[in-house]
């Protein structure tokens, strides 16, 4: 028996909103796009297009956007919770700013047909975050259970660094969800990069969802590069290039396929190479005279 899970990457663009309606009747239209898929994926910071609600002032100030997005988060949830139960799939909601103190984290969180699943937050900061926008990292990873299988989100700059991807796929997850937002090509590249490096690593499917276009209302969203791409281990059971599915360069929409989870299990157990099995042995080399 097979477990075969069909997923949707999204490749999305930034609108103005003039109301929450707006916003609301976007956020439907694509959630019904991709309606015959079981996960949908949304970027990171996709949730900064709610700062145009605040008006020209509020958008294009870093500081008070974070505050005026955070403001829409209960709304906003509330539209996520209402469509992943009508369509009876699971949906990670675009990134965005929540306050738990002083200071923001940038907060991802799944949704399912029963409800609010969980969320992952942001766990190393940019440059720019962490200098310019003042957006904090919260350490702690989370390991999200669904019917789907197990759930990990790596929030863009979080997919370039392996140990975290490893801690994720120790505790058994399948799927790592990776929603990006990057300014330059060689920004996403790092991220598509590190997304396939840690498909290979940790033997499992990497969902990478990008925001796509430019932006002249809000300076920390202004440009979006990127593709939609669903990876895989190049290692015998999924395609030889590692890419089971990718969109078109900077072209908004979604990218499908179904994968099998049941080939997770089969390549860490045998397949053309075992990084996953064989992990312990590049922990444990040293440098030597």
């Amino acid at each position: 028996m097979t477990r075969i899970v069909r997923i949707a990457s999204a490749a999305y663009p930034i609108d103005w909103f003039e109301g929450f309606d707006a916003y609301r009747a976007k956020i439907t239209r694509w959630v019904q796009e991709a309606a015959d898929c079981d996960l949908l994926v949304f970027p990171e910071y996709g949730a900064m297009e709610l700062a145009s609600l605040g008006g020209l002032e509020i958008a294009a100030d870093l500081e008070a956007s974070l505050h005026e997005v955070a403001r829409h988060a209960p709304a906003r949830d509330t539209l996520h919770a209402e469509l992943a139960a009508a369509h009876g799939l699971h949906i990670l909601a675009a990134s965005g700013p929540a306050f738990e103190g002083s200071r923001p984290v940038n907060r991802a969180v799944l949704f399912g047909p029963q409800g609010r699943i969980g969320h992952q937050d942001k766990q190393i900061m940019t440059r720019f975050e962490r200098e310019e926008w003042h957006v904090t990292g919260a350490p702690g990873l989370r390991v999200l259970d669904t019917p789907l299988g197990r759930l990990g989100v790596l929030i863009c700059y979080d997919a370039e660094f392996p140990l975290l991807a490893r801690a994720l796929a120790e505790a058994g997850v399948e799927i790592i969800l990776t929603p990006s937002c990057t300014d330059t090509v060689a920004g996403f590249n790092r991220v598509r990069v590190g997304a396939m490096a840690r498909a290979l690593e940790s033997q499992c499917v990497v969902v990478h969802s990008p925001t796509v276009g430019n932006v002249a209302w809000n300076p920390a969203i202004d440009e979006n590069r990127g593709r939609a791409a669903i990876y895989a281990p190049s290692d015998g059971f999924w395609p030889e290039s590692g890419v089971v599915a990718e969109g078109e360069m900077d072209v908004p929409g979604w990218v499908k396929a179904s994968v099998d989870l049941d080939l997770v299990a089969e390549s860490r157990r045998n397949g053309r190479v075992l990084p996953f099995r064989d992990w312990a042995e590049s922990v444990q080399s040293r440098l030597v005279d």
